[in-house]
């Protein structure tokens, strides 16, 4: 079972990885002087592990980070965009912002040409929590119960569709209950309002629900049920097989929850980024990780085998060169990279082409004619849309 948690980041490296701890590489660590980054708020995980990164650099390459906080996935995102700060230490959002989809389907956006420096894999896990009181051990016993939709946030709500998926089940298989936050929905299953919604495991809202005479479930996903996979990822190819060993209800390294996750924060950077700066992030990211792995909650999470090589957005090439550098890096894996970068020339592309036509000004209208542009050009070119 321990296996599990690294199900598909380290199945296709070579045993060679599991031994390499500072294999020198052939180039010497050059970082600028100052650096800046987005992350989630002061109160985050995230900008925790950035403020423990950013001592780390300081330490050793007498590099400064500046960190800003956003609110929001725009907010997060839209420095990035301008060129004003370096990286964005992202949510998931990044990889709807690198396929053009939700909320970047609009005309301020379109598909980014994002590049991953790292993730971070922690040990929890992002699930529907469940009142305890349903008996609900799997997805499909969720049909006909009531499932919280989260108005305005695409990616808690993109979660709920994955595992009711996950359970051969859509929206229309269970009563959905709009709530204007997520922690408002935590409250009305307290309050026996609504049966289920989307967090991660270990997030207070988890807590107090696990606390309440409702108490708390987490639906199970079976690792060998293919199909049950195979529909989950086709809603959200980000979520891999994760075995959480922390979280709410009980969850720990001796009482494990086969489940599923993905990356948080998602390192991220505009694929123009200087070659010397990606390359000495990542360098120094695996070099130091003994000086940051405990100073923050999730920041073990970066080691080298909690990477996913083959996930869904691009890789910087510098960060591609580094992998090679160290031995990690398969013909496989270059197949992947060569495909995902095929995949967002076509977007940027595609979306270069329709904003030179006549788009529509309503902004509904706008996402509809956009995203109907975006399904032909890939599916034309043998790519899935996944996001229709």
């Amino acid at each position: 079972m321990r296996q599990l948690a690294r199900h598909l980041a380290i199945a296709s490296l070579p045993l060679s990885i599991l031994a390499v701890t500072a294999t020198p590489a052939s180039a010497d660590v050059e970082l600028p002087s100052t650096m800046a980054w987005t992350t989630y708020g002061t109160n985050s995980s995230g900008y925790a592990q950035a403020v423990a990164i950013g001592g780390m650099l300081q330490e050793h390459y007498d590099t400064s980070v500046r960190i800003l906080p956003g609110d929001n996935d725009v907010s997060r995102m839209t420095p990035l965009k301008q060129g004003r700060v370096n990286l964005c230490a992202c949510g998931i959002s990044s990889y709807y912002g690198a396929e053009g989809v939700l909320m970047f389907a609009h005309p301020d956006w379109g598909p980014q040409p994002l590049r991953v420096i790292t993730t971070s894999t922690a040990s929890f896990g992002l699930s529907l929590a469940v009142a305890g009181d349903l008996g609900v051990e799997t997805p499909a016993d969720l049909k006909g119960k009531r499932v919280a939709y989260i108005r305005g946030d695409d990616a808690l709500n993109k979660g709920t569709e994955a595992y009711l998926a996950f359970g051969g089940l859509t929206w229309d298989d269970v009563e959905r209950i709009d709530y204007p936050g997520y922690g408002r929905s935590f409250d009305g299953i307290i309050a026996g309002n609504v049966d289920a919604s989307f967090t991660t495991t270990v997030t207070p809202p988890a807590q107090q629900l696990a606390s309440s005479p409702r108490g708390i479930s987490w639906p199970v996903l079976d690792p060998n049920d293919a199909e049950g996979w195979e529909r989950m990822q086709a809603i959200a190819p980000y979520f891999r097989p994760h075995e959480v060993t922390s979280g709410a209800g009980g969850i720990s390294a001796d009482n494990p929850l086969p489940s599923a996750s993905y990356p948080y924060p998602i390192v991220v950077a505009n694929e123009d980024l200087d070659d010397k700066v990606a390359y000495g992030l990542i360098k120094a990211l695996q070099d130091h990780y003994d000086d940051y792995k405990d100073a923050a909650p999730g920041a073990a999470g970066y080691a080298l085998e909690y990477q996913d090589l083959q996930w869904v957005i691009p890789f910087h090439d510098a960060v591609v060169d580094y992998y090679e550098e160290i031995g990690v890096w398969t013909e496989e894996m270059q197949a992947h990279q060569d495909h995902l970068v095929e995949r967002q020339n076509l977007l940027l592309d595609t979306w270069e082409q329709f904003m030179s036509g006549d788009v529509p000004e309503d902004e509904d209208a706008f996402r509809e004619a956009w995203m109907a542009a975006r399904a032909e050009a890939l599916t034309e070119a043998g790519f899935d849309p996944i996001f229709e």
